[in-house]
């Protein structure tokens, strides 16, 4: 059985949302405060819950009070923004703006104001509320967290700051803004990978997200909903959106970083035994209840056969769904070993993004085509992949009538069939698609993080087993091409400098892997 979760967003999903399902779903508040005391910020905020309604529905709504640190001629002091539940009662302009930003400070990156349906516990911020994402990174790395709490909150920040840099035309590395920098997203995204990690999730799924409407306000005019960065986070990862007829900000730039870094899939929920639900509140009253239900429970490890019906094309509603296939990670699940988590036991190495090492089921689907145009099978491709296949390839054939063709091959889950196929008809040319199932074993793969020269780069690691000898280890290619075009050099060096690092950070030697990473790492070790 594997242990997943479903995020249902009715209203969208914000950081503190995330939170408030969370501890609501069983994790202790207790245990986020004391590992959220590692990353030492903890005179910069107050983490709380109250239990609040929604539309006569129970909820529990997370707090995170920042504290503003003041000098004063009697000595220093400190300053508690509080809640303020009631819209009527919030104070003019109640945004993180008014409260961190003067006139004379210069302004940062997407410090726009949230319309605090989920987020307005999170007011004033500190002398520490803008950081650079690689000040971020190391206070996650130095705090001493669970394995796949680091790596989870390393790639969270990574994809929020790959989406702002790319709003702004800078690298994710000079992003210097509030929404990555400030206390609460800090705590907002840690604190969801700590009760993930706790709950053990193995696997997370999320709905589909409205759009929200109208505007929110920033420190240069007025931002449409969906923001900019939320916008692009979206493209990034192509996720199955709609509106519900609520013009307001729903979905905030923090919480569309986690669901876009962790879901594997977008849209319906999949099978499962339900065991308990988490019910995460906003602030706001709306038309509907204003709450995250967290879903946890259980399904079988094989997957065919799976959701066999009720599954109607490609609707964007309600029955969309999208594998993980960005260039950030890939498709994995949130493995976490078999023995239960408690506050006082720390998953072993590896970290995170694992796939679990086991037989699973994938569908196969076969067509050959002579009659399409060449240039249409790039798009056929990238269609192919937005809707969830694992991998697609060509061969070439020899058809019928002496005619040159290729094989159409897409690899992908059952789950995804119906959606595969749709593209396969509505794209190209074929009459018949073949189906068979195949079982394939899959190996542990865990993304670690590197600081080479350059930059940031993730390294994927293989295993058989949890804490097994390492099988294989490959830099991230988008990592690589992206330092490479921003330090202007080669692709190839950016890779062996890469590995270099991770080998020099670990205890790895060339006697200790297969032969294949041997022969690398001496070519490594004599700079070739």
């Amino acid at each position: 059985m594997t242990k997943v979760a479903y995020l249902e967003c009715p209203t969208g999903i914000a950081g503190d949302m995330c939170l408030g399902a969370l501890i609501h779903a069983g994790v202790p508040l207790e245990y986020f405060t004391d590992q959220l005391n590692r990353l030492g910020i903890a005179n910069e905020y107050k983490l709380w819950t109250e239990l609040v309604h929604r539309n006569s529905q129970q909820a529990t709504q997370a707090h995170v009070d920042l504290l503003v640190h003041h000098s004063i001629e009697d000595g220093n002091s400190y300053t508690t923004f509080a809640h303020h539940s009631d819209p009527g009662k919030l104070p003019p302009a109640h945004s993180h703006l008014s409260e961190r930003h003067h006139p004379h400070q210069p302004l940062h990156l997407e410090s726009h104001v949230h319309d605090h349906l989920h987020e307005p516990s999170h007011q004033a911020g500190s002398q520490h509320g803008n950081r650079h994402l690689p000040e971020i990174e190391s206070m996650i790395q130095a705090a001493g967290l669970p394995p796949r709490v680091e790596a989870w909150s390393l790639a969270i920040f990574h994809r929020l700051a790959e989406a702002e840099g790319a709003v702004h035309g800078i690298p994710p590395e000079q992003v210097h803004f509030h929404e990555v920098g400030a206390t609460d997203a800090i705590v907002d995204i840690v604190g969801t990978c700590l009760g993930l990690d706790w709950l053990n999730i193995e696997q997370l799924y999320c709905s589909t997200l409205p759009t929200g409407g109208g505007t929110v306000r920033a420190a240069h005019g007025l931002l449409p909903v969906p923001t900019p960065a939320v916008l692009k986070l979206y493209e990034m990862r192509q996720v199955p959106i709609y509106s519900n007829g609520i013009d307001r900000e729903l979905v905030t730039p923090t919480g569309a970083a986690i669901v876009t870094t962790l879901a594997t899939q977008f849209g319906d929920p999949p099978t499962m035994t339900l065991h308990q639900v988490g019910l995460g509140a906003g602030s706001r009253n709306l038309p509907i209840p204003n709450i995250l239900r967290l879903w946890i429970g259980e399904r079988e490890s094989g997957r065919a056969g799976e959701r066999e019906s009720g599954r109607q094309g490609l609707g964007v509603r309600d029955r969309a769904e999208i594998t993980h296939s960005s260039s950030l990670t890939p498709h994995f699940s949130l493995l976490t070993p078999s023995l239960p988590h408690s506050p006082t036991s720390s998953p072993p190495h590896p970290s995170s993004f694992i796939l679990h090492p086991s037989q699973e089921t994938i569908s196969v689907l076969e067509t050959q085509i002579d009659d399409l145009n060449p240039q249409a099978i790039g798009y056929v491709f990238e269609a192919l992949f937005a809707v969830g296949a694992l991998d697609v390839f060509t061969q070439a054939i020899g058809m019928k009538k002496s005619r040159p063709g290729i094989l159409l091959t897409v690899i992908c889950h059952p789950e995804q069939v119906q959606a595969c196929e749709a593209v396969l008809f509505q794209e190209t040319t074929t009459l018949g698609i073949r189906h068979s199932s195949q079982p394939r074993t899959v190996l542990q793969r865990e993304l670690q993080t590197v600081q080479t020269s350059y930059g940031t780069v993730r390294i994927k690691v293989a295993r058989r087993e949890v804490g097994g000898a390492i099988v294989n280890v490959h830099p991230e290619y988008e990592d690589c091409a992206r330092l490479a075009r921003q330090v202007q050099q080669p692709w190839r060096e950016i890779h062996r400098l890469a590995l270099q690092t991770w080998y020099q950070k670990t205890t790895v030697k060339p006697g200790n892997v297969p032969e294949p990473m041997a022969r690398e790492l001496g070519a490594i070790e004599h700079g070739f």
